[in-house]
């Protein structure tokens, strides 16, 4: 596997006229893989700020394309790295600085049909610390609540297009994201987290966990 970034170009108008929602964004990471024209492969993604820069970073199966990465990016600053390698590296024990973009969402259970998914609703304020406790725990990775903050709290939007009616309707995401520092408690679990995303929309940026191990 891949782990891609580039620069978003955000000081060209012309090209962040595109960008206006996520389903934009997904739309630039997988036109990105021309290769894949029949068969798409699970890619996760996720915009960064990093000082007065936004990045796009992507961890794919294939290498992406790096005219179409720079689409909407800033000319040469396509970055490119094995990740395969980065992941042999990887040990029970090891603690490192963590980021997660979360879909905060949890499905009520419907009280009078308990087999029955409930409304999908967001999390509230004040149990989103909860909600990534949680999370790391069925996911191979433990995390304390003194060792991680919330950054950024945020609703975003992309267009849904509904086939049978023929038309397209906004639909919203809510996400969290956290920073901080984690622990991996079971490495496979861990490695499959990293791999295939936790949690909901990840097509849409979340659910991508990137770590710094600590030296």
């Amino acid at each position: 596997m891949y782990l891609s970034r580039v620069e978003i170009d955000i000081n060209n108008r012309r090209k962040m006229k595109d960008l206006t929602h996520l389903g934009c964004y997904h739309g630039w990471v997988e036109h990105s893989f021309p290769q894949e024209n029949d068969i798409r492969t699970r890619k996760l993604w996720r915009i960064d700020n990093i000082g007065d820069k936004y990045y796009l970073i992507i961890l794919s199966e294939y290498i992406p394309d790096k005219e179409k990465l720079e689409k909407y990016g800033v000319e040469s600053t396509t970055e490119v790295k094995d990740y395969d390698e980065f992941l042999a590296s990887l040990k029970e024990g090891i603690r490192a600085k963590f980021r997660i973009k979360l879909n905060t969402v949890i499905a009520k259970i419907d009280k009078e049909n308990s087999t029955k998914r409930g409304r999908i609703m967001p999390v509230p304020n004040e149990k989103l610390n909860g909600f990534l406790v949680d999370k790391a725990q069925r996911n191979g990775f433990e995390v304390k609540t003194d060792e991680f903050g919330i950054s950024k709290i945020d609703k975003e939007y992309f267009m849904n297009f509904d086939k049978e009616d023929k038309k397209k309707s906004r639909k919203n995401i809510v996400s969290a994201t956290y920073e901080g520092m984690l622990t991996i408690t079971d490495l496979e679990k861990f490695k499959v987290a990293l791999v295939n995303g936790i949690g909901k929309k990840k097509a849409y940026g979340c659910g991508f966990l990137t770590i710094i191990p600590e030296k």
